[in-house]
């Protein structure tokens, strides 16, 4: 839209249109479209592979209690590698489509906030307690674990100690629609005392949990491994302020912070 004024004689003058900036479709960190595609890719390698070499990729990269009885130093290098690499397999195209809508939902809300280095290491923490979680109630069980179902566990629980801080104003809705570092970070036990956050709780936990007894299914036969999830989410509303940015939150308005500066800032520091 074109601007008019006038000179000083009273003549119209014709000024030159502002450029308003494009803003994009999607607003998604990248680090959350490289997760996703690399889901796809191990999934889409999968595919090609024959049943015994499925098998025995299956068998190094899952999560499997069973390899532990010996204790850790027996269990070999994927005794290690499994306690991250599990997070990459899913058990099909559902099972991949869920865990990428729930990680473009909440990862993103959590990667905007802390960075690309934080956020990664938050999911590679989440990630271990879920595997811990189930590896504790699965003791010496053959049967694998696998998918990123319990960080993104993690990634919901951080996102709940942010999200609902939002002031119910004008204020508010800029934080959200602007830059997630605005907004403050509930502690713990006040995030506690949030009917939402308490509601929202309750209705995760319930899906977990009527889930993993079978009562209701996802995808394929394969059981839900809801202890995995509690512990990611444990681990995320529990850890999560550690690993979010310094001065988050602290005296700073949603339109003065400048969403590239702090996104350099928060990969340095990281």
């Amino acid at each position: 839209m074109e601007d008019h004024s006038e000179t000083d004689q009273g003549i119209p003058k014709l000024n030159k249109p502002v450029d308003e900036p494009a803003q994009p479709m999607f607003n998604v960190p990248t680090s959350i479209l490289v997760l996703i595609v690399v889901f796809g890719l191990v999934h889409g390698l999968r595919s090609l592979l024959s049943a015994g070499q499925d098998l025995a990729f299956l068998i190094e990269m899952a999560f499997i209690p069973a390899r532990y009885v010996d204790g850790l130093l027996a269990s070999g290098v994927s005794g290690f590698t499994s306690f991250v690499t599990y997070n990459f397999l899913h058990g099909d195209l559902t099972h991949l489509g869920i865990n990428s809508i729930w990680m473009l939902a909440m990862g993103s809300a959590v990667a905007k906030r802390v960075g690309t280095l934080r956020f990664l290491l938050f999911s590679f923490v989440c990630g271990l307690f879920a595997a811990l979680a189930h590896l504790v109630t699965h003791w010496g069980e053959i049967v694998p674990v696998i998918g990123a179902s319990g960080a993104i566990s993690g990634h919901m629980a951080a996102a709940i100690r942010f999200i609902f801080s939002v002031p119910s104003d004008r204020h508010g809705a800029g934080m959200l629609h602007g830059n997630l570092r605005a907004i403050p970070l509930k502690p713990l036990a006040q995030a506690l005392q949030d009917g939402r956050v308490l509601a929202i709780l309750l209705i995760w936990l319930m899906t977990n949990v009527v889930s993993g007894l079978g009562i209701i299914s996802v995808g394929d036969e394969n059981p839900i491994a809801w202890e995995a999830h509690i512990g990611g989410f444990v681990a995320g509303l529990l850890l999560f302020s550690l690993f979010d940015f310094p001065g988050n939150g602290k005296g700073r308005r949603y339109d003065e912070i400048d969403p590239v500066e702090d996104e350099d800032q928060a990969d340095l520091r990281a």
